[in-house]
């Protein structure tokens, strides 16, 4: 990862080519988890959300 990614990719699954691809994305900065979603040339983005409904955040490194 390089020193100024603000968005890194953590999961990815799917190939992209033939089925659904789904990457979840996480902010270096908030913590903020987002599900990236995409087949062909239609896709979809959205934050991971906890069963209370609240964002998934993961804890960043100062």
């Amino acid at each position: 990862m390089a020193k100024n990614e603000r968005f890194i990719e953590t999961t990815k699954e799917g190939n992209g080519l033939t089925s659904v691809q789904r990457t979840i994305i996480v902010d270096n900065e908030t913590g903020v988890n987002y599900l990236w979603v995409h087949e062909g040339y239609a896709g979809g983005l959205t934050p991971l959300l906890d069963e209370s409904g609240k964002p998934v955040v993961t804890p960043v490194k100062d």
